[in-house]
């Protein structure tokens, strides 16, 4: 996207953000060329980059006005078999055009998972849809089992105040430089999916020479089936907001950025909530405890689209701009928000700085294997007699989670989708074989990534199952690239006729040919990554999938 627009955009800084006067648009009325004009006219940018953003959201694009309720679209629900019911149940109430869709609520744990009026809904609260439209309902946040084996560094207790201020100030007597060498020796590689080693991140912009630089925390959550950035949103706040406190530190930065996606309304009131404390605390503004360091945080809520979940497209986004996968090089570090440098990170990565910080990068390095230092958190769906979040140390065998946290499964599965829609699809068979660690996992053929757990019962047809993927990078994808624009949309296609058309069999050549075109030529990993459970499905799963090939 355009560099002249990130600058135009950095006229008003955050605290008058582009992108967060284009969401409030669509709050009350469809937008009008009028409202654009007036918005560009502001920002001094050109009327189609407005409106290039503002048609690119699942909630500030024109088609979404006058929906009233959300019903939850993701792959968990999904598997459940509970949306169908659901969405009956809310036409009693509901006019068709009223429901729009969400992906997702990040209600995995228990289904049927909805939104009204900015609250999220799950299990049984269906079934009180009279006094929830009357405002009469009264309703507790949802609860599921939060557990751990091994080390408790992102479960346990929130940290002491007086002791978390002790060890701030023992932080900022410091330099940077000293900081950064136990978090280098913790080891630590990001948790949202890449497993890229943060301390490259950090050291990289801190050698940077810029008046202005931002620590942005990736709270977009998009992956149906993972729960666990909820999680710390909004069980564990502190833990993400001073992680980035220490991050932003470390590469000189004085304002840093959450950005949560609006399918998480709680977790955006829980961070904004915990913000105000710290404020309070002095643990943020000027001089922070006499030091030079000064730091702020903005919160930004999104508009509704999985794309932002790379950290570039991300960028764009709260720049105002429509979120399109950038061109690398020039990396975040170099040239991020507004073009300054920036690390972005995502908030399970970030709530394990303050542990790595107080107990010491070689007690954080102790914990886990060699190259995947530490714990890992891990999202269970409702296919499981004990769904939950559960903190586990790295190197964990996978069927230990599986039978001493989850206790096993309710129903019969034939697979579990592990990592979000573009991690690898691992049949049964393959969970004895496998630790909880990126290596264990990459040397399988599937990839760990967010470590969420999608189970796939066995009644539920693989074709309709790799349908409902391609369908889901179709409609999130940013449509920079024409690997994954064009790709996607061919898949799904491919999927459907097979399913509709007895005599239409797909070409095995035609297939593995397009997810390799997928693979090497998409831009990030949404059109990168979605040839992976593909490719597993057919490679674990040929007698189920060969009436439908060549």
């Amino acid at each position: 996207m355009s560099k002249n627009i990130s600058h135009l955009s950095f006229r008003k800084g955050l605290q008058e953000n582009l992108f967060e006067e284009i969401g409030n648009l669509n709050k009350v009325q469809i937008q009008s060329k009028e409202d654009l004009k007036a918005i560009a006219d502001e920002y001094l940018i050109g009327e189609a980059n407005v409106f290039g953003a503002a048609s690119f959201y699942d909630f500030t694009r024109e088609e979404n006005v006058g929906k009233k309720v959300y019903v939850c679209n993701g792959s968990a629900c999904l598997n459940a078999g509970t949306q169908a019911e659901l969405r009956n149940k809310l036409t009693s109430i509901f006019n068709s055009q009223e429901i729009g869709e969400m992906c997702c609520l990040g209600r995995c744990h228990e289904n049927s998972a909805f939104q009204y009026e900015n609250v999220n809904y799950s299990g049984n609260s269906i079934e009180h849809l009279d006094q929830i439209v009357k405002n009469n309902y009264s309703l507790s946040s949802d609860s599921y089992a939060i557990d751990n084996l091994g080390s408790r560094i992102l479960t346990g207790p929130a940290p002491d105040p007086e002791e978390l201020i002790l060890r701030l100030k023992d932080i900022l007597r410091k330099t940077p430089s000293q900081v950064l060498e136990e978090i280098k020796l913790s080891g630590l590689r990001g948790r949202g999916g890449a497993g890229f080693p943060i301390s490259i991140k950090l050291e990289a912009c801190s050698k940077e020479l810029s008046q202005e630089k931002f620590i942005v925390c990736n709270a977009d959550e998009g992956d149906p089936g993972s729960y666990s950035d909820r999680y710390l949103l909004e069980h564990q706040p502190r833990l993400v907001l001073i992680g980035m406190w220490i991050a932003a530190y470390i590469i000189g930065a004085n304002k840093g950025v959450v950005y949560i996606r609006a399918e998480y309304p709680e977790s955006v009131n829980s961070i904004i909530r915990e913000v105000v404390e710290l404020e309070k605390e002095k643990i943020t503004g000027e001089k922070i405890f006499g030091s030079d360091f000064n730091f702020e945080f903005k919160v930004i809520k999104a508009q509704g689209a999985y794309i932002c979940g790379e950290e570039t497209a991300l960028l764009s986004s709260i720049e105002g701009q429509r979120p399109e996968v950038r061109v690398r090089p020039p990396f975040p570090v170099q040239e991020g928000l507004f073009r300054r440098p920036t690390v972005v990170n995502n908030v399970e990565t970030l709530a394990n700085l303050y542990y790595i910080c107080a107990q010491g990068g070689d007690s954080y390095k102790a914990i886990g294997t060699v190259r995947s230092t530490g714990t890992k958190l891990m999202s269970f769906d409702s296919a499981f007699n004990r769904p939950g979040i559960y903190e586990v140390d790295m190197g964990t065998p996978l069927e230990d989670v599986i039978e001493k946290l989850a206790k096993g499964f309710k129903r019969k599965i034939k697979a579990l989708h592990i990592g979000g829609p573009l991690g690898g699809l691992v049949p049964m068979m393959k969970i004895p074989t496998l630790s909880i660690d990126f290596e264990s996992f990459a040397n399988q053929g599937f990839m760990l990534g967010h470590a969420s757990i999608v189970s796939l019962p066995e009644e539920y047809p693989m074709i309709k199952y790799l349908e409902h993927l391609f369908e889901f990078t179709a409609h999130e994808s940013c449509g920079k690239c024409f690997p994954c624009r064009l790709g996607s949309t061919r898949g799904k296609e491919l999927m459907q006729k097979a399913q509709s058309d007895s005599d239409f069999k797909i070409d095995k050549d035609l297939i593995n040919n397009l997810l390799d075109t997928m693979k090497r030529g998409s831009l990030c990993a949404l059109g990168g990554g979605i040839p992976l459970p593909v490719m597993n499905a057919l490679q674990y799963f040929p007698d189920e999938l060969k009436s439908y090939l060549k």
